[in-house]
């Protein structure tokens, strides 16, 4: 019955094309432009383009993915009828959202893949089987960070339009404020102020870090994982209390 429903709802993503350009074409592409740019330059902790970038780029695809995939779509099925319709369902809603989760992933995953093929093939990334498993098993964990905001943020709206709206805006707002373009150190100063309340910019920081195994426990890296976890934990309870009023 899950892989029923999993190949149903991958079938169903890929006839969004808005979803599939906008994720999984858009952020690449823009990996290789920005690559032709500033391919040359230095970064922090004396790092290549290519090192800093490939993990912020497979990052903000799974920002996208989970944020349009996942939550948006929760808010097109609360307001279409079609979470009712579920609910009617011979199929369990455990296994739907499984399914949901396990798209994610997969998709995500996709991502991940593409961006480090494009970087070993057009900006000769070193390959390294440890960081890379390493690196992969962050990212897992960043799905499940993600994917727990993202259904506290989306359990808010009742409109399909109004959701729509904020995550085009908010990818953009993500896409400046979260070391996705220039550095934010580059930055003006109000830019820098709002990088810092966005959990994305430290989740950046920290696949930088774990991606280059430059990760260390100091004060940064302890206030980067400290909001983190304050964030998922506020999430957690919204989603308790959301599941609550709709039950």
């Amino acid at each position: 019955m899950l892989t029923t429903q999993l190949k149903y709802d991958l079938l169903m993503f890929s006839r969004e094309l808005f979803y599939l350009i906008f994720i999984l074409v858009v952020p690449p592409a823009t990996y290789i432009f920005m690559g032709q740019l500033y391919g040359d330059f230095t970064y922090a902790g004396n790092l290549t383009y290519a090192q800093t970038y490939t993990p912020s780029f497979i990052l903000l695809i799974t920002f996208g993915v989970v944020f349009f995939s996942f939550g948006f779509e929760q808010v097109m099925h609360r307001t279409t009828g079609v979470e009712k319709r579920i609910s009617l369902s011979p199929v369990p809603k455990k296994v739907l959202l499984l399914s949901s989760i396990l798209k994610s992933i997969i998709l995500t995953s996709f991502g991940f893949f593409i961006v480090y093929l494009i970087g070993i093939i057009v900006y000769n990334l070193s390959f390294n089987l440890l960081s890379l498993i390493s690196s992969y098993g962050f990212f897992i964990l960043l799905n499940a960070l993600l994917l727990t905001i993202s259904s506290a943020i989306y359990s808010f709206f009742s409109n399909m339009n109004s959701a729509l709206v904020f995550s085009i805006i908010i990818f953009q707002v993500v896409m400046i404020t979260g070391g996705f373009a220039i550095p934010v150190e580059m930055m003006p100063k109000f830019v820098t102020v709002i990088a810092e309340v966005n959990p994305i910019y430290h989740m950046n920081k920290l696949f930088i870090a774990i991606w280059n195994e430059q990760f260390q426990l100091d004060k940064s890296t302890f206030i980067s994982i400290g909001y983190i976890v304050a964030l998922i934990i506020i999430a957690l309870v919204i989603i308790r209390f959301s599941t609550k009023r709709r039950n």
